[in-house]
């Protein structure tokens, strides 16, 4: 597949970065048996943006094990076990996985095509680095509220929110359905004023490893302006809750402004209204497949049965709570 990489390697880093890209590759492919290097070769990123995320996996383990350490010293390792542990990188690895070949083989060669109708170019410079992130942020926002309020989207995002406790391996727990059922949706806007698909989901990625770090006990509080601007893990935490003041609250990920502005943001309670984690009518467990495809059969099941078509889009459209 043939791009304009004009964008993606400007700059004195571009081709440094490209350079290593290719090395990983070859690495790769070199390792892998002959007859597999042509799949391969399709599926590895083609852009040194796109290993972004899936690099981070192993100092993410790195860091949870620092978490769990530091913990157990403290006496307050019963969010801990190594069966979770390992059931929630397993969710991770397997979403890490499969994003990357859906990504290579579908997702991206649409986002370029529909990049073709975009209505200005914009290039990622210094300048405009950090407006692009803000507006990756608030797509986020969107998405990530559309997968609380939405059967179709709650299918994939439901297995993050399985687990009944909190640590850095909670952010691992994802779904390999997130790109069936379309998270890059939201972000095509972004794409279409200008903003190359690269770039967007490269953005997303560092969304998505701030994200990571606010899945914890280990922190309380941060100061008020800090708590007032960022995702923290006090405002994170509330949003994990089945507690009823918690329930679908603090969608940011990393920035809290967007709940403040369109009305979803709570304030965790640790006195009053200690945070209960979990997914309101579901058990937390460790049948890896079904949490990824539990929630999602049961869905199209009731799709299904409902009778005529406005019904059944309904299934899809309408919130998890509306379950009949």
């Amino acid at each position: 597949m043939s791009t304009d990489n004009t964008l993606l390697t400007s700059g004195e880093c571009g081709p440094i970065l490209d350079g290593y890209k290719e090395a990983l590759n070859q690495s790769i492919l070199t390792a892998a048996p002959e007859s597999w290097q042509p799949t391969m070769a399709s599926i590895l990123p083609a852009h040194w943006q796109e290993w972004l995320l899936p690099l981070a996996g192993g100092p993410f383990f790195l860091l949870f094990l620092a978490e769990w350490f530091y913990q157990s010293k403290r006496g307050k390792n019963e969010s801990f076990s190594w069966r979770r542990t390992m059931t929630n990188f397993s969710l991770g690895g397997s979403y890490l996985g499969f994003e990357l070949i859906v990504q290579a083989l579908i997702v991206l060669p649409i986002c370029l095509w529909l990049y073709q109708y975009r209505l200005f170019t914009i290039e990622v410079t210094w300048l405009t680095a950090i407006p692009i992130f803000v507006a990756v942020e608030f797509s986020y926002y969107w998405f990530h509220r559309a997968s609380h309020r939405m059967n179709w989207f709650w299918s994939a995002h439901v297995v993050h929110h399985s687990d009944d406790k909190m640590n850095l391996s909670t952010a691992m727990r994802q779904s390999l359905l997130y790109s069936v059922t379309g998270w890059w949706l939201f972000f095509v806007p972004l794409m279409l004023l200008g903003v190359h698909p690269v770039w967007v989901f490269f953005f997303y990625a560092l969304d998505l490893i701030y994200q990571f770090f606010i899945h914890t006990e280990t922190f309380g509080k941060f100061p008020k302006w800090v708590e007032y601007v960022f995702d923290t893990p006090s405002n994170h935490r509330a949003h994990h809750g089945t507690n009823s003041e918690y329930i679908d609250q603090n969608y940011g990920g990393v920035l809290i402004v967007f709940d403040r502005w369109f009305g979803t943001y709570v304030e965790e309670d640790t006195i009053n209204n200690p945070v209960k984690y979990g997914a309101v009518g579901e058990t937390s467990h460790d049948n890896i497949i079904g949490l990824i495809f539990g929630v999602f059969y049961r869905m199209w099941q009731r799709f299904f049965r409902a009778k005529g078509i406005k019904k059944k889009i309904k299934v899809l459209l309408r919130p998890p709570t509306a379950i009949s």
